[in-house]
């Protein structure tokens, strides 16, 4: 008689709890992938399901057991990569270790961040462990030739725009368009005056904000664009108030992150020592409230933008790298654009003000264009809520349906 040999302790473990490694690189992936986690869990058979990597507090919050802070790998641009990359290098390397080895996962999820996440899901997929990528490379703005690392590295692309999907099947990838989570989350019509009474009910200090005009001022969620981008817009402030000639607009900026409280707190009273008369308000997060209170935003490229797009608002982009990063991004660029609203849209609705062109005097001339006319904003609106149904589609759940799927197959 032949026995079977004896069942392993860690083949037990993976057959009856499932598990999926995930990793996002900075706070709009964790905004991304928290609700889909969320969805995730209440599919029956993920019952039990444990998540295990790298996010933030949102997804924390979701069952994910991040390893390591998600600052790490939270960098834009070649200049800063370099500074940070033997950090980002050890974690890959500790990452890459447990995956392959004791937290063997049955599928591995990454969310955005794809200078990271792709060299890890390369590995992984070789390894046999499928991987899904949640927010495709924007290959048609720049550095289409990513897409035969894609191929190597990607089991399934989850598209967050329309257009995207047919670009990787083209390619011999599967993927499937799960519309942009933002815009199942943003509803169609903001309510100004209800988020007003909102924030002034979290903030008392922010005297007359019923009937003044709101300027939203986002300048980033990273310490590099709070380093390079926010001495400008914090100093387009009192140029503005200047030009709207006896108004008393009120400035609301949202901090992205508690670790850049300190420098925005500083700057807020370097400016306030200046120009005292000024109204600058710093609030603990949200960005959607106010977002959905303004009368108009300063904002750095990113996906904020496409926030504001989807709270109807007209805006100003603006973005400052260092000189060298600039120089490279410029040559691999296919598009005279980098605000997701104008990708979007394919044109430019939005002035964007970028690098040299960011200067106190401009944007401040740029927010005014806005303010002073209505009819242009009302024309934004109608294109920015043909955009939103566009992009709206039940997000979590297609994402979670994918997961689940791949993970039932394991």
């Amino acid at each position: 008689m032949i026995l079977s040999p004896p069942l392993r302790a860690a083949s037990f473990v993976r057959l009856t709890l499932p598990t999926l490694a995930c990793v996002a690189g900075e706070p709009s992936g964790d905004l991304l992938a928290a609700s889909s986690l969320q969805a995730l869990k209440q599919i029956p058979a993920m019952a039990g399901l444990e998540i295990y990597g790298i996010g933030g507090s949102l997804m924390q919050a979701q069952g994910l057991k991040s390893v390591w802070p998600m600052e790490t790998l939270s960098v834009r641009g070649y200049v800063e990569a370099l500074k940070q990359l033997p950090a980002i290098l050890q974690v890959r390397k500790a990452l890459l270790n447990d995956l392959l080895g004791a937290k063997r996962p049955s599928v591995f999820l990454g969310v955005d961040a794809p200078d990271f996440n792709l060299g890890v899901e390369e590995k992984l997929r070789a390894a046999g462990i499928p991987t899904v990528h949640f927010i495709s490379p924007s290959i048609w703005a720049w550095r289409g030739s990513r897409i035969k690392k894609i191929k190597r590295a990607v089991d399934h692309m989850l598209c967050i725009f329309p257009f995207e999907k047919a670009i990787y099947e083209a390619a011999g990838i599967q993927a499937t368009y799960v519309g942009h989570p933002l815009a199942s989350a943003i509803p169609l019509e903001p309510d100004v005056p209800a988020a007003r009474a909102r924030l002034l009910a979290i903030d008392p200090s922010l005297q007359h904000l019923m009937t003044a005009q709101v300027v939203a001022v986002l300048p980033g969620s990273r310490t590099s664009e709070i380093d390079l981008i926010a001495p400008v817009f914090f100093a387009t402030m009192p140029v503005l108030a200047q030009q709207l000639k006896g108004a008393s607009p009120i400035f609301v900026v949202p901090i992205a992150a508690p670790h850049l409280k300190p420098a925005l707190e500083r700057l807020r009273l370097e400016t306030l020592a200046k120009h005292p008369q000024l109204q600058i308000h710093l609030l603990d997060g949200q960005a959607d409230l106010i977002l959905e209170a303004a009368d108009v935003v300063l904002i750095a490229s990113g996906t904020a933008t496409l926030q504001a797009a989807l709270w109807k608002k007209p805006m100003v982009i603006s973005y400052r790298v260092p000189w060298l990063t600039a120089q490279v991004m410029k040559r691999q660029a296919y598009l005279p654009y980098v605000g997701l609203p104008n990708i979007l849209c394919g044109e430019f609705v939005v002035p964007e003000l970028l690098q040299s062109q960011a200067k106190p005097q401009a944007l401040a001339q740029a927010i005014l264009d806005w303010l002073q006319h209505p009819d242009k904003v009302a024309a934004l609106q109608q294109r920015f809520t043909a955009l939103h149904n566009e992009l709206r589609r039940p997000t979590a759940l297609l994402v979670a349906q994918v997961l689940a799927e791949m993970i039932s197959k394991r």
